[in-house]
């Protein structure tokens, strides 16, 4: 198996929510974004609650707007072992230095866990001082709820 890595956080000075999944898709990692399956519903239900036609814009165009609403993205894990997508296939991973956030991110929270793994490694973050909430994975992997209950969950996380 390749040792892969993830991708730089998305943050500014002014984020004060961050939206923390587990590690990058093959599809994300192929194309260099964010949640870049078509299928992976992300940006669909954060456009629906920001009110932003986010899966209708090019990539850093989203990334601009997400950051305009004072969010952020970032992954939990820096780097693993994975052979496809799912999260129950990672091996060997590394953890992201979260204590980073403090000078990246100083107006930062809460952070909203996209879903179980991220939500796994809630402790040290509310530990680190931050409100954690968690929200229903968006993954094409994770279909048992419908988009309009994942989209409920969703504003629910946003608004605490």
């Amino acid at each position: 198996m390749p040792r892969l890595r993830g991708f730089a956080p998305v943050i500014d000075a002014r984020t004060e929510t961050l939206i923390l999944g587990s590690f990058p898709s093959a599809a994300s990692l192929a194309a260099a974004q964010y949640y870049a399956h078509p299928r992976n519903q992300f940006w669909r239900i954060l456009g629906a609650l920001l009110d932003e036609p986010l899966v209708e814009l090019p990539y850093k165009r989203r990334l601009r707007r997400v950051l305009a609403h004072r969010i952020g993205i970032w992954d939990v894990l820096a780097a693993c072992d994975r052979d496809g997508s799912l999260d129950g296939d990672i091996r060997n991973s590394r953890t992201n230095e979260f204590a980073a956030l403090r000078t990246l991110a100083p107006r930062l929270r809460r952070i909203v866990c996209n879903g179980g793994l991220a939500a796994r490694h809630a402790r040290p973050l509310r530990a680190a001082g931050w409100a954690v909430v968690s929200a229903p994975a968006t993954s094409p992997a994770h279909a048992a709820r419908s988009f309009e209950q994942k989209l409920v969950l969703w504003r629910q996380a946003l608004s605490v």
